[in-house]
């Protein structure tokens, strides 16, 4: 059963950061590891783009305000892209009755969207 979806698109522009603002911003939303992974990658704006897309419908699924850096964005070996929350924020897991949390981002040179579907046992 969907127990909640949510979407976000965002503009690539506002990720091009200059090394300080990068910085700042990065402490202020991303986890390390989104870090790490958007810059080993070509087209860095894009990966956080997508990476803050997917937190903003994370929080719309959920339909609750979690803390950015406590929705981090993860990948299985083959890329394909999860979800997880961290600091507190897992319990709402758990409060929702979600077993699944599935997550689709994909980004062109100007945008980037994010879907997330949350999923649980009808019975609940």
């Amino acid at each position: 059963m969907i127990l909640g979806i949510g979407l976000d698109l965002a503009d690539v522009r506002r990720y091009a950061f200059d090394d300080r603002a990068m910085a700042w911003f990065a402490r202020k939303i991303y986890t390390a590891e989104e870090m790490a992974y958007a810059l080993r990658k070509r087209n860095v704006a894009e990966r956080l783009a997508g990476f803050f897309a997917a937190k903003e419908a994370t929080r719309k699924a959920f339909g609750h305000a979690i803390p950015w850096r406590r929705v981090g964005v993860t990948h299985e070996r083959g890329g394909k892209p999860g979800i997880v929350l961290s600091g507190g924020a897992e319990r709402l897991i758990a409060l929702r009755g979600v077993e699944r949390i599935h997550l689709t981002i994909t980004h062109t040179a100007s945008t980037a969207a994010a879907v997330v579907i949350l999923e649980g046992d009808a019975q609940r």
